[in-house]
């Protein structure tokens, strides 16, 4: 830099100096801030390492970025970009764009654990400048790419955050809650500047400010101007941010890596600083740290990182998606690829594409010839004032093209038509001349697309939405619209590349956006069988919609001959990609994943047996269910509620049953699941009785699992007796628990049919205990699960309770019956409903003569004498028999018909009592 050079700014600091003095009335903080801009531009203008500022997905950046790419032909070029996503870049020509390179950690080591999976992205489009960067270097032979913004850890080691909910925003979907890298952010901290800048620059938002004031007077600047004014946008918005010292931290560090990791390189490789080019955002441009520059100091330390695992990869991305993620006006990123496109036509500049890059059009033989005339370095030139002259020349009024706004509004209103709206040629005429007024009225000679697009609002939209798409929307597709990037099969990483592979034989596209029918005839093809495990695990694995059964299931024990599934692969492919960053198969996913919920802190035995249920289903079960099995066993031993019960029940009752069809012996881990849980829940039983956090329900199914578990536990050495008396020791106030309670005395043969009728009948006889009837009913109902015998019973006395409850208590209970049956015990109303259905008869006829079985009944007495003669007569008949039950009863000598002595039926003729017992039990 020569000494004419140094003081290329001076007459502009005059003025500054000038203007500060006449507006403030002296100097003050105003002139240090004017005058402190400048000396940002100066610095960054001098420095021998080019410095090209740049602003995200803007298409003047994109523009002047190809233009000196093609007249300085740097060697090296400096990327603001998590220098660990490096390895990737190269894999932008098997992608359509948008796309983004995107940092993945699921297992995280050195912070919180609940900050699990760390994502960071970092979306690129074509109309960016960073993408020229990235495609000019790849493909140049003898250029050499280098990131040297902070690594995907390092984001997290400055930036600590609070753990953040999923997005449910659709748009945001496509990345997430992931951390977004933004190369280029040049947006103002300063809220009242904002405000204040889209107040008289009558405009709505800042994408629409940027579009108006920057973009169009940079589309076709010279380089000298670009970079002048970058900067000096970049130095003002940074000397106004507010006094966030973190964020401010944050930002210097990031500065002091970025030319510390230059200076590095350079080091290293002897490069000459002239031959390099330095592409970072305005606002870090600017910058005032030490280390800033060629021979800036180097005191700063980077420090390691921490033991995080992290995976790299590409995921799609979406105009919508990137505008969620940096809170871009909705649109911003469209039309931007309109005025890139436009930028290109008008200036001639030819751009950087990747060889081979999916979705962009070929570079014709012309672009070649292009391409090999700006091969040659444009000679250096000295710095020069540029803002000067900048600043003083008033905006440019470009001249009205007709032709482009007629075309617009032909179109939109062909659109508006085509989604139900009563649009006619009127309205284009309409949406044309209001275009035009709204340009003048904010002070523009050409409407903008964002004129255009309030002007359809106003003339089409008027106050009703007929179709799914407003006419906002409608102008955002006419731009552009929400282009969704792709990534290629050759970039996907192995666990995608192989779920496609093993797909391959239903014969679909699964790569292309949209919802794939797939029917698979397992009987006729065999080898779609494999197929159909592959979906069902990504089922399980992907979000929902992703693989979707439509005819089939898949239970314990059944497969399905005949499936059909629908399939949106290529629209949930970021799902499927960030399940190669977790391991290489997707069995090994689904198996990490159940390991994970079953060794969760906050795991229960439902959820570890629902994971070994999973296990058994998918991957067939053998070490893995074993292991998660033992899992559930502990974590039973040391589980001290009862919440759980109900779920524990149903998967237990399931995986016996499966075990028992399919394997030659019962597991041992599920064995001494059941001889443990039979102790376990003997012990829990009278706290629960009395536990008022403990619902009916719960209580229950611990029942039911002591009851059905019962032989198989006694088998395997519990004692019985510590189920009798846990039912004795239990004393429940609750009324619903009371009745459940007497159920199990019934099962246990403390309490019989009789007896329980008979509480059942004080109870409605009791006027202060009749409010509380309906809860002993609704135990009842519950008891169904753990001793399914009582179903008769139950009937009875609900009928019974329909018959002799008061309206005032029958009513207000048959809502909570109906709504606690269809909540927690769904299962149960079948057996009432086929019990009541056996009892009452199907005819209407004869529901007037129909008598209740529970008082058709005959007393006792009557049916004793007839049951015991019919017994004396079957032992006459079949001496051999009497001979045996003499036997059995101690009576010596045997059936002799020629002694006149008392023979076995005599002898029992004798004894009417014993007679009688023994009827009714070979009648009963």
């Amino acid at each position: 830099m020569t000494a004419a050079a140094k003081g290329v700014f001076d007459p502009l600091r005059t003025q500054l100096q000038e203007a500060a003095a006449a507006f403030a009335d002296g100097p003050d903080a105003l002139e240090g801030i004017l005058l402190g801009i400048v000396d940002d531009v100066d610095r960054a203008v001098r420095e021998p390492l080019e410095i090209f500022p740049v602003c995200h997905h803007s298409p003047a950046s994109a523009t002047a970025m190809a233009r000196r790419l093609r007249e300085k032909q740097p060697k090296v070029v400096y990327l603001e970009l998590c220098e660990d996503m490096a390895p990737l870049l190269s894999e932008l020509r098997n992608c359509r764009l948008p796309v983004a390179v995107q940092s993945f950690a699921t297992e995280v080591d050195g912070f919180p654990a609940d900050w699990s999976p760390l994502s960071v992205v970092a979306p690129i489009t074509e109309a960016s400048a960073e993408y020229q960067a990235i495609a000019y270097a790849l493909d140049t032979p003898g250029v050499e790419l280098v990131l040297v913004d902070r690594s995907s850890d390092h984001v997290f080691q400055w930036e600590p955050r609070e753990p953040e909910a999923p997005s449910t925003d659709e748009d945001a979907a496509m990345h997430g809650a992931a951390v977004g890298i933004e190369i280029g952010e040049l947006r103002p901290r300063f809220a009242e500047l904002e405000e204040h800048l889209l107040r008289h620059g009558r405009v709505r938002h800042w994408s629409e400010w940027w579009h108006q004031y920057v973009e169009l007077p940079l589309g076709d600047a010279d380089h000298e101007t670009y970079r002048q004014v970058m900067l000096l946008i970049g130095s003002l918005f940074r000397r106004l941010a507010p006094g966030d010292r973190r964020r401010v931290r944050v930002d210097e560090d990031r500065e002091r890596y970025m030319w510390t990791r230059m200076r590095e390189h350079l080091a290293a490789t002897g490069t000459d600083p002239a031959d390099c080019l330095y592409v970072c955002g305005a606002f870090h441009a600017a910058s005032r740290v030490e280390e800033f520059g060629f021979d800036g100091s180097d005191t700063f330390e980077i420090s390691p990182r921490t033991a995080t695992t992290w995976r790299h990869g590409l995921i799609p991305s979406s105009h919508a998606a990137i505008e969620a993620q940096f809170g871009l006006a909705g649109g911003s990123v469209s039309i931007a690829a309109t005025v890139w496109a436009k930028n290109l036509e008008r200036t001639g500049v030819t751009p950087y594409r990747l060889e081979g890059q999916t979705g962009t059009r070929k570079s014709t033989k012309k672009n070649v010839k292009k391409k090999a005339a700006a091969a040659l370095p444009a000679p250096a030139v000295e710095p020069s004032d540029q803002l000067s002259g900048f600043l003083q020349r008033p905006p440019v009024l470009d001249r009205l093209d007709e032709a482009e706004l007629l075309g617009w509004s032909v179109d939109i209103v062909r659109a508006a038509r085509r989604n139900g709206y009563l649009a006619s040629t009127a309205d284009a005429i309409a949406v044309f001349e209001t275009s035009i007024l709204l340009a003048g009225m904010r002070d523009r000679a050409r409407p903008t697309p964002y004129d255009f697009q309030d002007a359809a609002v106003t003339c089409i939209e008027k106050d009703t939405v007929p179709g799914r798409r407003d006419v906002r929307r409608l102008v955002e597709i006419m731009m552009g619209g929400d282009r969704i990037g792709q990534v290629g099969y050759d970039a996907l990483p192995p666990l995608a590349r192989d779920v496609h592979d093993r797909l391959a034989p239903l014969g679909l596209n699964l790569e292309q956006r949209g919802v794939r029918r797939a029917l698979l005839d397992i009987a006729a093809q065999p080898e779609l069988g494999r197929c159909s495990d592959v979906l069902w695990i990504l089922r399980y694995l992907l979000p929902q919609g992703a693989a979707r059964p439509i005819m089939g299931e898949r239970k314990l024990g059944e497969r399905s001959i005949q499936e059909s599934w629908d399939l949106a692969l290529g629209t949930h492919q970021r799902a499927l990609i960030e399940l190669g960053y977790e391991g290489v198969s997707i069995e090994q996913v689904l198996e990490q994943r159940l390991r994970r919920a079953a060794y969760s802190p906050q795991a229960t035995v439902a959820t570890v047996l629902e994971a070994v249920e999973d296990a058994t289903l998918h991957l067939r079960g053998g070490r893995l269910a074993e292991e998660l099995g033992t899992r559930a066993l502990e974590v039973l031993a040391s589980e001290r509620s009862v919440d759980g019960a109900p779920e524990v029940l149903r998967r237990v009752r399931r995986l016996l049953a499966y075990y028992r069809t399919s394997e030659p012996a019962l597991p041992a881990w599920i064995e001494s699941f059941v001889r443990t849980g039979y102790a376990h829940y003997c012990t829990l039983l009278p706290t629960s009785f009395a536990d008022e956090d403990a619902t009916v329900r719960q209580v229950a199914a611990m029942l039911g699992f002591l009851f059905s578990m019962e032989s198989l536990a006694l088998s395997l050495g519990c004692d019985r007796t510590q189920l009798e008396l846990a039912v004795a020791q239990s004393h429940p106030d609750e009324p619903s628990k009371t009745a459940l309670l007497w159920a199990a005395q019934v099962q246990l043969g403390r309490l019989s049919r009789e007896e329980l009728r008979d509480r059942c009948a004080e109870l409605l006889g009791n006027p202060l205990v009749l409010p509380a009837y309906p809860r002993y009913l609704s135990g009842f109902v519950q008891a169904l699960e753990p001793v399914p015998g009582l179903t008769d019973f139950v009937v009875e006395a609900v009928s019974t309770a329909f018959a002799r409850l008061p309206d005032p208590v029958l009513l207000p209970w048959l809502p909570t019956l109906i709504s606690t049956l269809r909540s927690g015990g769904a299962e149960l109303a079948p057996l009432l409903i086929r019990e009541a259905g056996r009892i009452v008869p199907g005819r209407l006829a004869a529901l007037d003569a129909w008598v209740p079985p529970w008082r058709a009944q005959p007393g006792p007495e009557a049916v004793r004498p007839v049951r015991a003669a019919r017994g004396v007569a079957l032992l006459a008949e079949h001496p051999a028999t009497t001979d045996a039950l003499a036997e059995l009863l101690g009576c010596e000598g045997g059936w002799q018909p020629a002694d006149p002595g008392p023979t076995g039926a005599a002898l029992l003729g004798r004894y009417p009592d014993t007679a009688a017992a023994l009827g009714v039990l070979l009648a009963g």
